[in-house]
């Protein structure tokens, strides 16, 4: 079996094409891997990079991506709707094939490790590959952004980072290294433009204030639509389905007089996560993922080659 390991980097630009652009070249250009979505948000002012690469391959990918992003990006010259504390944001590693969530751990550790040495860039480890369990949550990791670890880390030994001194970088921040597994970003829009609504659907959702299990959320505004949005990461889309999401955002809208007018996912999704959203709403009989034409011929088509 192929070993593919799945990275997506978030990096704290989402408004400059050509930074982006720059970015996205330098992890092409490393052998080995291969880019497979890119995203950017204005109101975030983030972009999303996916790609995949072999184990031994994608840290170096990883790293020629944070390198570019160091030299281009200043968090003291940064504003957006999305919580950031680096550059470089956040590094997660995800096994996807013949690789384990162990490997990815190791990784991670590596990716970090190297990040320190060779870009001066302290990192917080986070998610399977954190060494402290108050470090698993993200949310926790960056709590007061990059304006409040930088004033609160020489300070505060809760705050002393896995990899590197007591300080952020001058212009890169900090940033958080992981390993993980799939994980759906899933935003849904309002028609409002009041924040406070969005702000207690996501409270409301959310597993940390008694919600959904699985699921991050955070409001936004999307300024420029004149909108706002409950912004979630799902950490387990088996656990707790696209579907469920949706229909509990759906029904707390409901409750302040406000209609839910679309939703996006933020990068790619897997297959599984869709199907099972068909087969709710439609209420499929007897379904099964050998009826989806696509995975019917890629199985026919792997037959006729061996």
């Amino acid at each position: 079996m192929r070993k593919i390991v799945e990275c997506v980097p978030n990096f704290s630009e989402g408004r400059r094409t050509e930074v982006v652009g720059e970015i996205v070249a330098a992890i092409k250009a490393t052998q080995g891997a291969v880019l497979l979505d890119r995203e950017s948000d204005a109101d975030h002012n983030r972009s999303v990079i996916t790609f995949v690469a072999p184990p031994e391959r994608v840290v170096d990918a990883a790293l020629a991506g944070a390198r570019k992003a160091a030299e281009l990006i200043d968090l003291n010259h940064h504003s957006g709707e999305h919580p950031r504390m680096g550059a470089v944001d956040v590094v997660p590693f995800i096994p996807i094939s013949g690789v384990t969530m162990e490997e990815c751990i190791a990784l991670a550790r590596q990716c970090g490790e190297r990040m320190w040495r060779e870009l001066g860039i302290p990192i917080y480890l986070y998610e399977k590959a954190a060494t402290r369990l108050e470090r698993e949550n993200l949310a926790t990791v960056r709590k007061g952004q990059f304006e409040g670890i930088r004033d609160d880390i020489a300070r505060n030994p809760s705050r002393l980072p896995d990899y590197g001194e007591a300080r952020v970088h001058p212009t890169a921040g900090i940033t958080a290294v992981g390993a993980r597994p799939p994980l759906i970003a899933y935003n849904i829009n309002l028609g409002t433009s009041d924040i406070t609504i969005a702000t207690k659907i996501a409270r409301a959702v959310r597993h940390q204030n008694g919600g959904l299990r699985f699921v991050k959320a955070l409001g936004f505004e999307l300024k420029d639509r004149g909108i706002v949005q409950v912004s979630m990461n799902m950490v387990n889309f088996e656990g707790t389905p696209l579907f469920r999401v949706f229909e509990m955002v759906r029904s707390e809208a409901e409750r302040y007089g406000v209609p839910v007018i679309g939703s996006e996912i933020v990068g790619l999704v897997p297959q599984q996560a869709l199907n099972a959203v068909a087969d709710f709403y439609l209420r499929l009989e007897g379904f099964g993922e050998e009826q989806i034409l696509e995975r019917r011929l890629e199985a026919a088509l792997e037959t006729s080659t061996e």
